[in-house]
């Protein structure tokens, strides 16, 4: 019986001018307020006992603007989450109900879902990607009645399939559109090696994540440039409260900073996720092993921690966002007790005897190699059970504000400058929790 799953495309968009890149924005701003108006009504409704189903007509409404798909597209995507928030109040999960896309004053999350017969895409010499709008921003922008609105495609596709529906959207931080494009495949595994392989990572904030295969291949993704723009936008944000007049707590200008902050590192996070789960997929891994910080997720002496542990590194999300990427690959990630990891020596075994500082960690026995590559080792070799093959030269990755590009320095050993981490929690290891 063959077997089927989904996999993701995904492309930077380019309107063909200012008018098309104007009607596009009104748009997703039109999705933006159906999902608002109907999650509005529905959440009165949850909140008064009422059923959260019996709301109004909102196709009717906006079917002018977006047309009548892609309304239905907003108005199904909201009933989905709906129905996820139920589920997992069924399975005893504290969860909120499903927010907003945000408000004009502060600025809006600009997105919307097209079905798939209300697109085009085609790539190769001239990419393009066409999508229908509502007749209503037809006439205003002077299309014709069987005009598409057409846009440019930059990239690729990974994946050729069944197209299900695209998801488009405005991305702040990088000032451009992007589409998603879940594509349905069948699982022949042709295009990758038969995947049983194991992988581990160490999760940190100076390095947001070290990995291992059992392949002998290790991936280092730095952070240190990262927290720091963060760290900077904080204090801006600090500076600006203290200036408002008594009795007020933010400000537009503020607003701006904290969504802009999240946004950039959910940006960095979510591509870190998409590269090293296409890394692993094509080293045919099979199994992907994260640490639980779950008993290390507490507050610390030092300010400059808890900055990392409780806004910048967002733990939980992060897991989620490698979860659901990793599912799309076939992967499957498994979250187990790293106790020790950070201290122990890969080469003796010592655990007491050991000591780090910063990336350079070293062990009584004469042993020094880079702590959090050597924890990710350690890691692996206890959840697979076996000892990982030689190490190939490590692929160290630096963040560009755009993209993670491999770098040709080494990061077997640390620059004497970089400042010490081993007092973070004791073991050299920052704690995280999702609270920015």
């Amino acid at each position: 019986m063959s077997v089927v799953v989904r996999r993701t495309n995904t492309f930077a968009v380019r309107p063909l001018s200012t008018q098309d890149e104007q009607l596009l924005r009104d748009l997703l701003d039109a999705s933006a307020s159906l999902w608002n108006e109907l999650n509005y009504e529905r959440r009165q409704n949850f909140f008064d006992g009422e059923s959260v189903w019996e709301t109004a007509d909102y196709r009717k409404q906006y079917v002018g603007v977006l047309g009548s798909a892609t309304a239905q597209q907003v108005i199904r995507k909201n009933s989905e989450a709906w129905r996820s928030f139920f589920a997992a109040r069924e399975d005893g999960e504290d969860t909120a109900p499903p927010g907003y896309w945000g408000n004009e004053e502060d600025g809006r999350e600009l997105r919307t879902y097209i079905r798939n017969d209300q697109h085009t895409l085609e790539t190769g010499g001239r990419s393009r990607l066409e999508i229908s709008v509502g007749q209503d921003l037809k006439d205003e922008y002077g299309f014709s009645y069987h005009d598409r609105l057409r846009l440019e495609v930059a990239g690729d596709p990974k994946w050729e399939g069944e197209q299900g529906r695209l998801e488009l959207y405005s991305d702040d931080v990088d000032d451009t559109f992007r589409a998603i494009q879940p594509v349905t495949v069948p699982d022949s595994r042709r295009d990758s090696p038969l995947a049983e392989e194991s992988a581990a990572l160490d999760i940190g904030a100076n390095n947001l994540v070290a990995c291992t295969t059992t392949t002998g291949q290790q991936y280092l993704y730095e952070g240190r440039d990262l927290f720091a723009r963060f760290r900077e936008t904080t204090k801006e944000i600090a500076r600006l409260q203290s200036k408002l007049r008594e009795g007020r707590y933010s400000s537009r200008r503020i607003r701006r900073l904290y969504r802009r902050r999240t946004r950039r590192r959910d940006h960095a996070q979510d591509t870190l996720v998409r590269d090293l789960v296409e890394r692993l997929y094509d080293e045919g891994v099979a199994t992907v092993y994260v640490g639980d910080l779950t008993d290390v997720l507490s507050e610390h002496w030092s300010a400059r921690v808890n900055e990392k542990t409780h806004q910048f590194w967002a733990y939980r999300s992060f897991i989620d966002r490698l979860a659901t990427t990793a599912e799309e690959y076939g992967i499957t990630v498994e979250v187990e007790s790293e106790a020790y990891t950070t201290a122990e020596c890969p080469v003796c075994g010592e655990r007491d005897d050991t000591e780090r500082d910063s990336d350079v960690f070293q062990c009584s026995c004469g042993y020094e190699g880079h702590a959090d590559l050597d924890a990710s080792r350690t890691f692996l070799e206890r959840q697979a059970g076996k000892e990982v093959r030689s190490m190939a030269r490590p692929v160290r990755l630096k963040w560009d504000d755009h993209n993670w590009s491999e770098l040709s320095r080494s990061p077997e050993r640390a620059s004497p400058n970089e400042e010490r981490t081993n007092r973070s929690t004791g073991d050299g290891k920052l704690a995280s929790v999702d609270t920015a």
